[in-house]
């Protein structure tokens, strides 16, 4: 039996079909029909395809990410503004060993708090949760539990759906269409912890300013939000990756080169990801013996630098590669790993 159109919903897909937009309060409330189970996959399919044809809105998007807040199971911690995520779109032509969630690790040891929001992937290999779980650490918390890792370890993992639980109708949907949508642009933006601080990589770059002014007009206390040239949703060691730093309230763009911080590497395809498998296993080779794997230890470098300086333990990101690479070379990202999966350990039930 086909579940009846809310009006908010209706309207969407009406103003979609003719190329327009929606605008803010129609499409959050459009979406909060679809979170209360309102909408069958087809429309939830039409809802998010023609949103990406027609091309996101800063208005759209901040409707989104404003339901999902809502609705969303939230990690009471005492003071949000100093947590960081480092939860990216995925979707990027360049798909990497997780360096984002390698990059987690590293600033947890070098002293930052990471309430690391991640998924399984839907457009790659292997998404954070998919790594976790090869690397022997539970990837699904409650909130107490949550709150508990990031008060004794400074960092915890926040499963998606473990936390979005109104988004369960739209996750068959979004695995069956196999491209990004509107999904990776508001999902890092809707932290349960309300980490307020990011390094947010998108995967193109013509949204990466969209997602920067959402920010900015939301709670945002520090976020870069990058896009490497080369392809990829991360700070990227071969070229140039372009950032848009958010504080204030103000957005500005810069761009990151790692030969300011010497770490120029020349095949992008040497940082590629595989199977969860086989990320986990590079990933513990790298935090045991980072200097065996140079292109992954450049990688990590710049992404942990960067969500080091956005945490506030640095106030630069040469600072903040500097620790970062400190940290990665004395083991000390091998040690965080190793309390996770203490603190943590993987369950055969998930």
């Amino acid at each position: 039996m086909t579940a009846p159109l809310s009006p908010a919903l209706l309207e969407a897909l009406r103003a979609l079909a003719d190329g327009k937009s929606p605008g803010e309060h129609c499409t959050a409330q459009a979406f909060a029909a679809v979170m209360r189970g309102e909408a069958v996959p087809s429309q939830i399919g039409g809802l998010l395809l023609g949103l990406r044809a027609k091309g996101e809105t800063e208005e759209e998007v901040r409707g989104i990410v404003r339901a999902l807040r809502d609705a969303m199971i939230r990690v009471a911690v005492p003071d949000p503004s100093r947590l960081i995520d480092t939860c990216g779109t995925g979707g990027g032509t360049i798909s990497t060993f997780n360096i984002s969630t390698v990059a987690a690790f590293v600033a947890a040891a070098a002293g930052a708090v990471v309430a690391k929001h991640g998924n399984r992937s839907y457009t790659s290999r292997c998404g954070s949760a998919d790594l976790l779980e090869a690397l022997g650490v539970r990837i699904i918390v409650d909130a107490q539990q949550a709150a508990a890792l990031l008060r004794d370890h400074r960092l915890a993992f926040l499963f998606a759906p473990a936390f979005h639980p109104a988004m369960r109708s739209v996750t068959p949907v979004r695995r069956e269409l196999g491209v990004p949508t509107i999904m990776n642009l508001v999902g890092p933006m809707a932290n349960p912890a309300g980490a307020r601080r990011q390094v947010l990589g998108v995967w193109d770059v013509s949204r990466a300013p969209l997602v920067a002014r959402v920010l900015a007009r939301l709670d945002a206390e520090h976020v870069l939000v990058v896009h490497a040239r080369i392809g990829m949703d991360e700070i990227a060691p071969v070229g140039i990756t372009d950032a848009w730093e958010v504080r204030n309230g103000a957005v500005r763009q810069l761009t990151i080169d790692p030969a300011t911080h010497g770490l120029v590497r020349d095949d992008v395809g040497l940082l590629a990801g595989g199977t969860p498998t086989d990320n986990a296993q590079r990933v513990v080779r790298l935090l045991e013996n980072p200097r065996s794997d140079e292109d992954g230890r450049a990688a990590v470098g710049l992404n942990a630098g960067a969500a080091i300086m956005v945490s506030g333990v640095t106030e630069t990101m040469e600072r903040g590669v500097e620790l970062a690479l400190e940290t990665l070379d004395t083991g000390a990202g091998a040690e965080w790993l190793e309390r996770l999966r203490h603190a943590a350990p993987a369950s055969t039930s998930e």
